[in-house]
């Protein structure tokens, strides 16, 4: 497996893994499965925020991806960020989501520009919360039947990691 920034060329493996997301799971909480251009438009304000898109590969596929964004727009929010973590159905339970997470939390680590890492989770998507477990996040709340899909009404757990950041 390689760990690498990702460029516009993975951005239609991206959108395949993005979009069985919002099919088939509720790890995304969007109910309308989106198109190439919203990837492309993603991907240029991730990027232009300086905020890391990674990639992990596989036998020249990609596996899944990750990133991190601003937690909310307002300028005090400005040292909090959450993550997001995704694989390929295929390439589930090979230690993908821990190799993207281990380098997502270093790159935010090296940026010097994040405090707090903010995981939303699904409250019953208990993998992704024994994984942000075993990376030192912390759950720091639960918000009963704030979302809607497949039918139910869904809780959300917040996650979070600190890291010492000089302001």
């Amino acid at each position: 497996m390689f760990i690498r920034d990702a460029d516009k060329a993975d951005l239609p493996a991206v959108l395949a893994i993005h979009n069985t997301n919002i099919a088939e799971s509720t790890a995304i909480w969007d109910t309308d499965e989106v198109d190439l251009d919203d990837r492309l438009s993603w991907f240029a304000d991730r990027t232009a925020a300086g905020m890391p898109i990674l990639i992990a590969e596989i036998d020249g596929e990609v596996a899944g991806y990750a990133s991190y964004g601003q937690w909310r727009p307002k300028t005090g929010y400005r040292f909090s960020v959450e993550n997001s973590v995704y694989v390929d159905e295929r390439f589930q339970r090979r230690g993908v989501a821990s190799a993207l997470l281990t380098e997502l939390i270093a790159r935010a680590i090296d940026s010097g520009r994040v405090h707090a890492m903010i995981a939303a989770i699904e409250s019953s998507n208990t993998g992704s919360i024994a994984l942000h477990e075993r990376f030192g996040f912390r759950t720091v709340g639960e918000l009963p039947e704030v979302g809607h899909k497949f039918g139910r009404w869904m809780d959300l757990t917040l996650m979070q990691r600190t890291f010492a950041l000089d302001v």
